[in-house]
């Protein structure tokens, strides 16, 4: 008889959720993506949002770099955080070199998981991904999580930025 307990999948989202929300409350956003992030093989993990036709990186964790930073705008044609906005849905992509939704997109990214940050009206406010230039092992855990954390970090970064 096997005495250890199983958690349903169910419960470790819930587990997973309150933490990273304790951390973004607690802590910090640093703390919080970085949490994100050592979940994930992906190397980055960032928020970014759109701004007509560019994409703006809000926070970027790197795993190699424990400092978290900001990279200059891109234009959002070569980015996988356009699919993710035009499809309003998780963009999962494994190899870049072989899944046909990188067709026509210029990226040096071969790796990318992402979801939709919504603004408070519901509309597409930006991205929150996992993203390496290395081919990653597919992780399906990673995209409830990024998606409740999604919620959570618009509601945080906007708040941030009233009370300046």
């Amino acid at each position: 008889m096997n005495n250890s307990i199983s958690i349903s999948q169910e419960d470790q989202l819930l587990l997973e959720k309150e933490q990273f929300t304790q951390l973004l409350q607690q802590q910090d956003l640093q703390a919080a993506l970085a949490y994100l992030n050592h979940r994930t093989p992906h190397r980055y993990t960032g928020i970014f949002r759109f701004e007509g036709d560019e994409l703006h990186n809000e926070v970027l964790f790197d795993h190699n770099q424990a400092a978290i930073r900001q990279d200059p705008a891109v234009p959002l044609a070569a980015t996988f955080c356009s699919l993710v906005g035009q499809q309003q849905a998780p963009v999962t992509i494994l190899n870049a070199l072989e899944d046909p939704q990188a067709h026509g997109i210029d990226t040096t990214v071969l790796s990318y998981c992402g979801v939709l940050i919504r603004n408070e009206q519901g509309q597409p406010y930006g991205t929150l991904c996992h993203y390496d230039m290395q081919r990653c092992q597919e992780r399906t855990t990673d995209l409830p999580l990024l998606e409740a954390a999604a919620q959570l970090l618009y509601r945080h970064l906007h708040l941030a930025k009233t009370s300046h």
